[in-house]
């Protein structure tokens, strides 16, 4: 071999040596590259879950109404007159027959003293013709005259004392009494409002269903009663009345239901929640509320599945099930299709899912599914 081919191989082995070495370097890089980004990839999202099962579940129908005092009016005077005495504080508790207010009957009492002397006169006149009669020292017609008379005065002091009892305004029935409308000296006209009276406890609920539940509704059934002003209580009560017809234009049926009041935190006027329990359990499967995803084109949960991951080890992968949804209930809901009894589904943190994600698992922490049936009819 010359010396020139020597040289030719020397500077092409040298060539190789270089290359080889840049190619290590190169897939050296590329692993440590590749091991940084796996290393800056991150984990897989942390969710809760719950195991979907068949409860006992009872139907009710769900409504809203008002509520209204079982008695309640606007004590009024029937005749005009001006206030001489208030004889109730605004909002205070009120008997039957106490005295609310007591219009000015200063010239009525005058007329009734003048009225009862003429009734004592007449009767008296009276009792004389009667005896003058049995010795037939007068006509009958004397007899008659003073009869007339003595009904007559007597009719008129009656008058008197039913005007002085019209100008005394009293309680019809025990209850509360609202602010007053009314001042001292102040003139009442015919028909002038002077306080509103409402008996509390119990209290009537009423509200409407339609026409298709009406063969569902039944006097005596129970119901639970909400209202936003107590918004983690639940009054009990029971339907009490149904309307026999139903509304022309809603074709609801209006139903009444009554419910104890002892404490008075219900008040006439109030907007409530109504649900109607019906008699009878049926299983129905149920997750909590916060497990289902509500979207425009339907609402949906994620399901667990266990699946082979690339290195061969199982992943937990979240799959999207399109559910139908059926009553709610506190903080559960019935679902009626799309999740059967046993699978595992995603209660809180879905917002960070897709379809087929990877998650972890803990369930240290629980979204509460308490459901307000538990709470007792009877109180």
């Amino acid at each position: 071999m010359n010396l020139t081919a020597r040289r030719t191989l020397l500077m092409l082995g040298a060539v190789i040596v270089v290359v080889g070495g840049l190619a290590a370097y190169e897939i050296q890089s590329i692993r440590a590259l590749k091991k940084r980004m796996e290393a800056m990839r991150p984990a897989p999202p942390t969710v809760s879950t719950t195991i979907a099962r068949a409860t006992p579940w009872g139907s009710e129908i769900r409504t809203v109404g008002s509520l209204a005092a079982v008695q309640g009016v606007t004590v009024s005077s029937e005749l005009a007159g001006t206030v001489a005495r208030i004889a109730f504080e605004s909002g205070a508790r009120v008997e039957k027959g106490d005295l609310l207010v007591q219009l000015d009957i200063s010239t009525d009492e005058a007329q009734l003293r003048g009225a009862e002397a003429q009734a004592r006169l007449a009767a008296i006149t009276l009792q004389r013709a009667r005896q003058l009669r049995k010795s037939d020292s007068n006509s009958q017609a004397d007899l008659d005259t003073a009869q007339a008379q003595a009904d007559q005065a007597a009719a008129a002091a009656d008058n008197l004392r039913a005007v002085i009892a019209k100008k005394t305004l009293r309680a019809p029935f025990a209850g509360i009494a609202g602010i007053r409308i009314v001042n001292l000296g102040q003139f009442i006209a015919p028909g002038g409002p002077v306080v509103s009276v409402q008996a509390l406890d119990p209290i009537y609920a009423d509200f409407a269903v339609p026409q298709q539940r009406a063969g569902d509704l039944a006097a005596g059934q129970p119901v639970r009663v909400a209202t936003d002003a107590y918004p983690d209580v639940v009054f009990a009560g029971r339907v009490n009345a149904l309307d026999p017809r139903v509304d022309n234009d809603t074709r609801n049926i209006q139903a009444q239901a009554t419910v104890p009041n002892p404490d008075g935190r219900l008040r006439p006027g109030m907007f409530a929640r109504v649900d109607v329990v019906l008699p009878g359990l049926r299983q129905a499967i149920t997750l909590p509320q916060t497990a289902v995803v509500y979207n425009p084109y339907g609402s949906a949960v994620y399901v667990i599945e266990t699946t082979p991951g690339p290195s061969g080890a199982s992943v937990r992968v979240a799959r999207q099930h399109f559910v139908t949804l059926g009553e709610t209930r506190g903080d559960e809901v019935a679902v009626l299709k799309g999740v059967e009894p046993g699978d595992e589904v995603v209660t809180s943190g879905q917002i960070k899912l897709h379809n087929g994600s990877t998650v972890l698992i803990d369930n240290s922490v629980q979204p509460t599914a308490d459901a307000s049936p538990n709470i007792p009819l009877d109180r």
